[in-house]
């Protein structure tokens, strides 16, 4: 592994990471009153697009931490449209 992919690597990996906090707080306390919904959507997306922009260029560090980033900010959503 290169200098290059290892920043890569850990970078994608301290920022999927960072939602873990926020996933744990939500399913904890079922409170997401103060997560923004447009916020949320548009993140989503965009996290989306980046994981179909690294199957498309075949890089597994942007798809592998857009994949999780994608399905943690998805739990984050499905609470948020279910305890409004």
């Amino acid at each position: 592994m290169t200098l290059i992919s290892l920043i890569g690597f850990s970078a994608a990996t301290l920022t999927t990471v960072s939602f873990l906090p926020q996933v744990i707080q939500v399913w904890k306390t079922k409170s997401t009153k103060d997560i923004s919904l447009g916020m949320f959507s548009i993140f989503s997306t965009g996290v989306f697009l980046w994981l179909i922009y690294g199957i498309l260029i075949k890089d597994w560090a942007i798809f592998a931490a857009n994949f999780v980033t994608l399905i943690l900010a998805s739990i984050i959503l499905t609470f948020k449209l279910k305890y409004k």
